[in-house]
């Protein structure tokens, strides 16, 4: 039987992979089954268009859609979404000790947990280092599902401020605006909670509209 699903999207890592594309590819590979994911029903089997071919199988690609408004029933103006072949919107953090960068030798690669709790985010969060400045520590990181932190070592810093976001705008009211603080949904946010930030750069690139975001907090 062929499949037509739509993946959630959360990459909550609960099926055992660490975003919902890796998952797609295991079940076209045969490696895992629909009801591996909590938010799979019969339900989500739809007959639609727009269907990936992996393996033997096919199954629907998912295809995000916003409402611009948050669970809060906030409106935010943007989406930020992954660069090209990246999981996530690139998160800039600085552990709450900021020592501890240079002290535990965090690097690429590694993986970091802890809670964002300088703008007030009740989830922990998985992330995966790109960069580690010893000096600041500030660290460059993609947001992974919680399921890494299950299968290796990870680094727990408890606690961090979001110093910044990088990423491609998807507008959904309003573009980004130099200089301005706005209201945008991280595209990986579990609680689909919009956040405000100000907009301090924006590129516009062959596949999108690359901005930075700082100073971010959730109001």
């Amino acid at each position: 039987m062929v499949n037509k699903w739509n993946p959630p999207g959360k990459n909550c890592g609960a099926c055992g992979s660490q975003t919902c594309f890796d998952f797609i590819e295991r079940l076209g590979e045969g490696s895992a089954d629909l009801d591996l994911c909590p938010f799979y029903s019969s339900e989500n089997i739809m007959g639609q268009d727009n269907i990936v071919t992996l393996g033997n199988s096919e199954i629907q690609a998912r295809t995000a859609t916003y409402s611009g408004i948050d669970v809060t029933g906030k409106k935010y103006d943007f989406v930020l979404l992954p660069f090209p072949g990246e999981p996530s919107a690139r998160k800039f953090i600085v552990p709450f000790r900021a020592d501890l960068v240079e002290l535990w030798g965090i690097k690429k690669g590694d993986l970091v947990i802890g809670r964002p709790a300088g703008p007030g985010c009740p989830i922990y969060h998985a992330l995966r280092v790109l960069s580690a400045n010893p000096v600041t520590g500030v660290l460059e990181c993609h947001t992974v599902g919680p399921m890494a932190a299950r299968k290796e070592d990870s680094h727990d810093v408890q606690a961090y401020h979001v110093h910044a976001f990088e990423g491609v705008v998807s507008i959904i009211k309003n573009p980004p605006v130099l200089g301005t603080r706005q209201y945008f949904l991280p595209g990986s946010c579990m609680m689909d909670l919009a956040h405000t930030a100000l907009v301090n750069m924006i590129f516009h690139k062959p596949f999108g509209t690359h901005v930075r975001l700082e100073d971010i907090r959730i109001l």
